[in-house]
């Protein structure tokens, strides 16, 4: 039965995609082929508005707040007014415009900074908001004595006792549990995300390389505010490496420090990304069929890209763990690394 509603989800989540794929920017090439990048990469980027269906004056967007600061102050108005990117906002002597690339500039030339409730935002606080409301609810469990873990806490206690002492503890060591809080949350945060990132018309949050910076931004500080002397001394002077070879690895030891948050990044950023235009791409076949075959040439690719993309969003959901688990590891490595006592 639990199978039969897995696959009943996932079916509806590819149908609803191919609905929200189709009501993108259409886009043909010189040969009147449809081209789908510009529909693909405004589903993945982010957005003034949160688009979930339909195409121009059909389409089906819910507005987000535009919050823009300049020398001249405060200007708040809703991302509606621009009239999907046709109009222009105009406050006081201020002219606000959509570029090519979806940014807001000034016409006049003035700078300004964009403070806006983008849909990435917005889907982070509604994440938020989910990870207190889940573990509060598991909090509040155990207030029950003696009751087995049943429902959510059943689900959630074994991936948090999986994080705390598989990979926490096991890399950070007696130190583990300054940080285990904060490892908690990077996994719980990214796992929400990455899934709530498959869901037809939902924002490509940890797809975002903005976010992904800043997760590994924050690994990078606390690896640099909490090491210790053992670590500072592997990098300034690695033990048994001849001083003939010091000016040679102690500027490699130095790049490490900022290779590792870089790639924890990057990783994370293009695994998800690739896995949302994956299946973006395989939805766009149907239509590069429709427009270079007809409708008989749509029909006959639909099937074999429907079920491709069926197998795909069951990867995507292994992946959305799997990224989650690999970011917390290699952070949890790379504190370890920075706390561990000297041998």
């Amino acid at each position: 039965m639990q199978k039969k509603v897995s696959l009943l989800v996932v079916l509806f989540f590819t149908i609803f995609s191919f609905f929200s794929f189709a009501g993108g920017e259409s886009v043909q090439d010189e040969g009147g082929i449809y081209n789908p990048v510009p529909t693909i990469m405004h589903h993945i980027a982010d957005a003034h508005e949160w688009h979930l269906w339909g195409e121009g004056d059909n389409s089906f967007s819910i507005p987000l707040p535009v919050i823009l600061y300049s020398e001249k102050g405060i200007d708040i108005f809703m991302a509606s007014d621009f009239n999907h990117g046709r109009s222009k906002v105009i406050k006081e002597d201020r002219v606000y415009a959509i570029d090519s690339h979806s940014h807001i500039i000034e016409e006049g030339g003035l700078e300004i900074i964009d403070l806006s409730i983008t849909k990435n935002v917005a889907s982070m606080f509604i994440s938020v908001f989910l990870l207190f409301l889940i573990m509060g609810t598991v909090s509040k469990s155990y207030s029950r004595k003696n009751v087995e873990p049943s429902g959510l806490q059943g689900f959630i206690e074994p991936l948090i006792l999986f994080v705390r002492d598989d990979i926490i503890k096991d890399n950070i060591g007696k130190k583990h549990e300054k940080f285990t809080p904060l490892l908690l949350t990077f996994f719980f945060f990214i796992l929400i995300n990455n899934l709530m990132g498959l869901l037809p018309g939902a924002a490509n949050v940890t797809g975002n390389i903005a976010v992904t910076f800043v997760l590994s931004l924050i690994t990078f500080l606390v690896t640099t505010l909490f090491g210790n002397k053992n670590y500072w001394g592997h990098i300034f002077k690695p033990p048994g490496v001849p001083m003939a070879l010091m000016p040679i690895m102690v500027p490699i030891e130095i790049i490490g420090m900022f290779t590792k948050p870089f790639a924890l990044m990057i990783r994370l950023f293009a695994n998800i990304s690739a896995g949302h235009i994956i299946i973006l791409s395989l939805i766009s076949l149907i239509f590069i069929a429709q427009s270079a075959m007809g409708t008989g040439g749509a029909w006959g690719v639909a099937p074999v890209s429907a079920l491709f993309v069926l197998f795909i969003y069951c990867i995507e959901v292994l992946v959305a763990f799997l990224q989650a688990y690999i970011f917390t590891l290699l952070s949890s490595v790379f504190i370890g690394l920075a706390v561990q006592d000297g041998h």
